[in-house]
């Protein structure tokens, strides 16, 4: 079954963190680097709290632009504060391009899955979790496991 946009904003706003730093970055990084190793994901991994890169791995068979991907991704979840799988669903229901949506250019912007916000309980959104390489639902489904095992 598909999900729709609104179905990934609830679930991503349901994952809500009581606190969160280089410790649970550290946790949540290498759970996702372990399972890149086992399953052979040629991802990249980026993890950051208030702009501040905490984790980042680039695993074999990922490609340089990937880390331009990770980039694009982490600046439409920055701008908007939704995941960039809800903006990829949300541009598909309503069959426009993020440009015609909100005047931003996808060379700059991605609406592709794999960047979810970090968002702490009372506090909002405080950084995102970020994963590229593989097609854009798995990665942002990786994140949102990665995320549901290490909730505190």
């Amino acid at each position: 079954m598909s999900k729709t946009a609104e179905q990934i904003q609830k679930k991503v706003q349901s994952l809500q963190f009581t606190h969160f730093d280089e410790h649970t970055a550290w946790r949540i990084g290498t759970a996702l680097y372990r399972l890149a190793i086992r399953e052979n994901y040629p991802i990249v991994i980026d993890i950051r709290l208030n702009h501040r890169q905490l984790f980042y791995a680039a695993l074999p068979g990922s490609a340089t632009n990937n880390q331009r991907w990770v980039e694009r991704k982490i600046n439409l979840v920055n701008l908007t504060g939704h995941s960039s799988y809800y903006w990829s669903l949300l541009l598909q229901e309503q069959n426009k391009t993020i440009e015609q949506k909100i005047l931003l250019p996808e060379s700059d912007y991605a609406p592709h899955g794999g960047c979810v916000p970090i968002l702490l309980k009372k506090t909002g959104m405080v950084g995102t979790i970020t994963v590229s390489g593989l097609p854009q639902e798995q990665d942002h489904q990786i994140v949102i496991n990665a995320i549901q095992s290490n909730l505190n």
